[in-house]
């Protein structure tokens, strides 16, 4: 017998080898054997009734492309998922408040605007988005960006007046028609937005969106990191409270720093003390949550508590009166009507507004890229173009600046619950209340405390391979063909039954894993993922339906107690990731065979195999990125129970593999084989010894963090399942 989560013992010497006896096959020889027939290209007239054909389901799956709502809205978990959207978008939607009034001082409008960038984007993103988890609005490197154009286009000295009509100043003692001058900046600023959005569709349209290829994990890492700094910089001055020029260009931030630490005697104690106060309560409470998520039934919304309990203190202390605290002191209430954008300040903003298009949307296709690989669903780069762009011209009509997404602003949505964008709409409305009511109440608040909340520092990720990735930028062939295609293509070779057999026809990178996963998907005729989870949700309602006497497991399978109906049930609703192995649990012994009729009704994909080989005749070259997802691949197929082998590997692959961290406990060399012939053997030998094991002692354990092999030839598996 086999211990729980354990291998299979290996069977007998004699089981081991193989006398090989063959032809000798030539290149034809072979191909008139197994009756080659490349299949017949389509012709004209079929590549064109399939283009213009068009049926109810076709209809709703380019539904579905535009209006990315329409896939994940309807199979909303109410019950699981709307608490933790309500308090994720309680959180996010007053650190969103808090950034839109600090994000509009980088663009130079007045504070009110930003509010107004931090609402209406998220509207039209709810239903155009594809990213679950982003918190779309204003970002600070964009901000400088926008501001830069906006100071170019309408600085200071453009607005000098005389005379008792001067509603400003300056500083030096010139005045300053403050009144005309932020009109234009803010005309200006609308303007842009809706001509970086007009760009973003269009590059949406011509399907642009292939660059996302290229935003390997590294290089995401590297890019979050350098924004997460200048974020960091950028605020550093209003944390200070000191005034410095606005710089562009490669050395920006040296500039800024040296002038910010050149006038850093002119600080405001009152404003660092409660600057740096705040990011480190903030940065202590996130990180209880953090440890604690699993006794905490509730985050807690540290950035609520800090802003109230701040403001409060602000108002009652009358910090800007005693101690010259920088207070936000005017905050506009409602809303301004549309106005169009000026078309004749385009062609000055041109080029400007090319680039600002392309870092906004990179910056939001890395972050949504990084939450995308943690819960396992997919961003799609042309559809982020476009559902940017139309929120860029939605939003450029009501007076905003351009919309990306925010660090640390995703970071608490993400950490404090949101599952979905429904925490992105509610956020929208603590931002929509603020502007048309809880304005006057934040007035007395510091500026400092919304800088410092864009201000928290990020998680800075490892770049030891970003040299690597940039190296193959320029050496490696951007042939984007999926590399992995059925072993054999084209002849009439048989598979073992319950194995299939893959090939892999180049080297594997980050620019081509993401077809190679989808193509591997789609070629064993299911997605391991989704089966695992679905298999969870079934575990639950079979769970409950044991506890309500309606099934009992034993020894022999899930049997129904006699006279009794069974509650049936789909699980077509895709749980969004899987059960934290840390979260305690007590285990059930329940035994189910998921190829076979069960009592009750469920909805899962068949799994008709048992081992997958992978041809890596091919493959010549392994980065970080594919070692990584290759490994990621092997335990979701493993704990599904499907084993994955290897063969036919160059002499050069092991050494790439073990520089890459590839070989642990679960995966190790014994799964690698000199030729496919030598899988094949090896798999029916295991199948032939295990046979004669007892199947009810072979035990999986049901975990994200363990994923066993079971080579048993019966379909009747025992689970111990966490509950």
């Amino acid at each position: 017998a086999m211990a729980a989560g354990g291998r299979a013992a290996e069977p007998p010497a004699e089981l081991s080898h193989y006398v090989v006896a063959r032809p000798i096959y030539s290149e034809p020889g072979f191909q008139e054997e197994n009756e080659r027939r490349p299949p017949l290209p389509p012709t004209l007239r079929e590549r064109a009734q399939a283009a213009c054909r068009c049926s109810r389901k076709r209809a709703f799956q380019i539904a579905k492309s535009f209006l990315p709502i329409l896939e994940w809205l309807p199979n909303y978990r109410v019950k699981e998922w709307l608490i933790s959207d309500i308090i994720s978008g309680l959180s996010t939607g007053l650190v969103a408040t808090l950034q839109g009034l600090a994000y509009a001082l980088l663009v130079a409008v007045p504070v009110g605007y930003g509010l107004y960038s931090a609402f209406f984007p998220i509207l039209t993103y709810f239903f155009l988005g594809t990213s679950r988890h982003i918190s779309v609005g204003p970002f600070p490197v964009v901000s400088l960006m926008v501001g830069s154009v906006v100071l170019s286009m309408a600085p200071d000295e453009k607005f000098l007046i005389e005379g008792s009509n001067a509603t400003g100043t300056n500083g030096t003692g010139v005045l300053i028609d403050t009144e005309s001058r932020d009109a234009e900046r803010v005309l200006i600023a609308s303007t842009l937005t809706f001509l970086v959005g007009i760009l973003q569709v269009i590059f949406g349209v011509l399907q642009i969106g292939f660059i996302v290829r290229y935003l390997a994990d590294p290089l995401v890492g590297g890019f979050t990191t350098a924004a997460a700094f200048q974020v960091l910089v950028s605020q550093l001055k209003i944390v200070l409270n000191v005034s410095t020029k606005n710089y562009n260009g490669v050395l920006s931030i040296i500039y800024t720093l040296v002038e910010t630490f050149e006038k850093i005697g002119t600080t405001n104690i009152a404003d660092l003390i409660a600057g740096l106060l705040t990011i480190f309560v903030c940065m202590v409470v996130k990180e209880i949550n953090d440890r604690f998520k699993h006794k905490i039934p509730i985050p807690i919304p540290i950035e609520v508590i800090v802003t109230i309990v701040a403001t409060g203190i602000s108002y009652a202390a009358d910090l800007e009166k005693k101690y010259n605290a920088g207070i936000v002191k005017s905050i506009p209430r409602g809303f301004l009507p549309p106005e169009p954008p000026n078309v004749s300040l385009f062609s000055q903003m041109i080029a400007a507004s090319f680039s600002i298009a392309i870092v906004a949307y990179a910056i939001a296709v890395s972050v949504g890229k990084v939450y995308a690989t943690k819960y396992d669903y997919a961003i799609d780069g042309n559809q982020e173009f476009i559902a940017f762009g139309l929120s860029n011209i939605f939003s450029g009509a009501f007076s905003c600046f351009v919309a990306t997404t925010a660090l640390s602003r995703t970071a608490v949505q993400e950490s404090t619950g949101g599952k979905t964008q429904v925490a992105g709409i509610i956020s929208a409305g603590i931002v929509l209340i603020s502007i048309v009511a809880l304005g006057k109440l934040l007035e007395p608040l510091q500026k400092v405390l919304y800088s410092s909340s864009a201000a928290q520092p990020h998680q800075i990720q490892m770049l030891n391979w970003l040299w690597f990735i940039v190296l193959e930028l320029f050496l490696i062939s951007q042939n984007m063909a999926v590399p992995v295609k059925p072993y054999i293509p084209c002849h009439q070779v048989i598979e073992p039954e319950g194995v299939k057999i893959l090939k892999f026809s180049s080297p594997i990178f980050y620019a081509n894993i993401d077809g190679l996963k989808s193509s591997l998907k789609s070629t064993v005729g299911f997605d391991a993922v989704k089966v695992y989870n679905k298999r969870l949700k079934a575990l639950r309602k079979i769970q409950k339906l044991i506890k309500k006497g309606k099934l009992k497991a034993t020894k022999n399978g899930i049997i129904s107690e006699p006279g009794i109906n069974n509650e049936a049930f789909e699980t077509d609703e895709e749980p969004e990731d899987n059960q934290d192995p840390q979260v305690p649990t007590k285990e059930v012994e329940i035994q189910v065979d998921w190829n076979s009729e069960l009592p009750v009704k469920v909805n899962i994909p068949k799994v008709p195999i048992h081992s997958l080989i992978l041809d890596f005749g091919a493959v010549t070259f392994l980065d970080i990125v594919a070692v990584r997802s290759i490994k990621t691949i092997i335990k979701e197929f493993e704990r599904i129970d499907v084993r994955v082998y290897f063969a036919s590997y160059q002499d050069n692959l092991i050494s790439q593999l073990e520089r890459g961290a590839f070989f642990d406990d679960t995966v190790r060399k014994d799964i690698f084989f000199l030729t496919v012939h030598d899988a094949v053997l090896y798999i029916r030998n295991q199948m032939t010894y295990s046979d004669n094991q007892d199947p009810i002692l072979e035990k999986v354990r049901i975990s994200s963090s363990t994923f066993p092999f079971l080579p048993s030839s019966s379909s009747h598996l025992k689970f111990l399942w966490h509950i």
